[in-house]
């Protein structure tokens, strides 16, 4: 297994210079001038000024060598003269953003805790409420139980966020007033009565996400567990008089997790990526909304390092399928 991660991850390096070159490539086709959005009465003297102080006037591979120096040496050197307290970094030049004018790192930080409170935790809430109602689901075939859960998710798995989150607001914020509709970046929790303002604020966007979340998971979940239930190994262990819940808790779900494990793991980089469309809906200024604003603006070095970073935690994550697969399946073994 140590072998395997360690061919995995030194295969991962190629996979993400080449992912990186196309990003960069497709970016640097892409229509659009990160100057469109000066006024008009810039004279366009002044406008090829700025575009060659952007570095917009070098070639194709300088200017991503440039940002390959920026992303790999020179943003970890900041980072850890920001742990340390020792310059490691000097003057060193850092990927700045176009519309801001500030580190593109600087920004990612401040708004990943949006993101985090929002989407992460309506995926693990998803995760939790999925989990038990596939295995139920499976197990009671074509019960009551199935046909709600199987309903609930066929309505959540259709229909799209935006609407639903729509739809909560017209509800919850504008007839009932239970839940402020927009939600507040700047809220700070000190104490109970903030973490409470905190709470109301997160559930309607969190309860968007979460419903979607959990009717993929529980999809995925019941199907592989009817694929299990009536294997011969699950005849064998009743037979040997086995517990119900034993067979079902620990054979059945063992082997029934694995490609459930593929879709949680594949899912985990969209927590870090933002539910663009729910963050826009509620206003949470998080990684999605931050996205949106840079592609609309064509701050092009914003848009190149949060998509590389989305890519990295895609293969990283994807990695750690691989590697779990081998703990749940005794039979799976790397060499």
């Amino acid at each position: 297994m140590f072998n395997y991660t360690i061919r995995r991850t030194l295969l991962a390096i190629p996979t993400l210079f080449f992912i990186s070159l196309v990003l960069f490539l497709l970016l640097d086709l892409a229509p659009g001038d990160p100057t469109a959005q000066l006024p008009l009465t810039i004279p366009p003297e002044v406008r090829e000024k700025i575009r060659l102080a952007l570095g917009l006037g070098e070639p194709f591979h300088i200017r991503f060598l440039l940002w390959l120096e920026q992303f790999f040496i020179n943003e970890p050197l900041h980072l850890l003269t920001e742990l340390t307290g020792v310059d490691f970094s000097g003057d060193r030049q850092r990927v700045i953003s176009w519309q801001s004018r500030s580190p593109v790192m600087d920004i990612v930080v401040q708004r990943l805790p949006q993101t985090l409170w929002v989407v992460g935790m309506s995926y693990v809430i998803g995760t939790i409420i999925a989990l038990p109602i596939g295995i139920i689901s499976a197990y009671r075939q074509y019960s009551w139980f199935d046909q709600i859960g199987t309903f609930v998710s066929m309505v959540g798995f259709s229909i799209p966020t935006f609407f639903t989150g729509v739809l909560l607001i017209v509800i919850f914020s504008v007839h009932l007033g239970w839940f402020p509709s927009i939600y507040d970046t700047t809220h700070v929790v000190t104490d109970w009565s903030s973490l409470i303002v905190q709470i109301k604020q997160m559930i309607m966007p969190t309860m968007v996400l979460a419903l979607y979340n959990a009717a993929q998971i529980s999809r995925f979940m019941r199907a592989s567990m009817l694929d299990n239930l009536n294997q011969d190994y699950v005849r064998t262990a009743r037979a040997k008089g086995l517990r119900e819940n034993v067979v079902l808790l620990v054979h059945v779900l063992r082997n029934s997790m694995i490609p459930v494990v593929t879709v949680i793991a594949i899912g985990v980089p969209t927590v870090f990526g933002g539910a663009i469309i729910t963050e826009q809906v509620f206003k949470v200024n998080g990684l999605g909304q931050l996205l949106i604003t840079a592609i609309q603006a064509n701050d092009i070095p914003m848009v190149q390092t949060l998509t590389f970073i989305f890519a990295v935690l895609i293969v990283l994550f994807n990695l750690l399928a691989d590697i779990l697969y081998g703990i749940l399946d005794p039979r799976i073994r790397y060499e």
